[in-house]
Order: C-alpha cells, then sequence, then structure tokens
C-alpha cells in the first residue's frame, strides 16, 4: 500500500473509533468544505489554556492510552 493510501486509513479509523462514524463524516464534511489553515489553528488552539492545564490533559491522554 502506498503510504498516503496507510495514513488516510489510519485517520479514518481513528476517528470513527473517537467519533463514531456518523460524526467522523461529519468532520470530513467540515474539513472538506471550509478553508481550514491547520498550521494557523493550532498556534491558537490552546492560547487561553494554562499551562498547567494543557499538562494535566496531556497526563490524562497518556494514562489513558
Amino acid at each position: 500500500m502506498h503510504t498516503e493510501m496507510l495514513l488516510r486509513n489510519e485517520g479514518m479509523k481513528i476517528l470513527i473509533n473517537h467519533l463514531g462514524p456518523v460524526e467522523a463524516e461529519r468532520f470530513i464534511s467540515l474539513v472538506i468544505r471550509e478553508p481550514f489553515d491547520y498550521t494557523e489553528w493550532q498556534k491558537t488552539m490552546f492560547n487561553e489554556m494554562s499551562v498547567k492545564k494543557l499538562s494535566n490533559l496531556a497526563m490524562q491522554e497518556y494514562r489513558e492510552n
């Protein structure tokens, strides 16, 4: 399989596992329909969150996975 195909398949599996099939499809539709700059979004995603809160969320995610 090509790398792009593997990435696409793994991404879809993750979306479906975490969001369910309907919400995963809605997410894909939103990304396709609306202009979206992931790099810019990531720069501002955690602006209002304290470092402690972000650290707690990261540790929680680490423990769950």
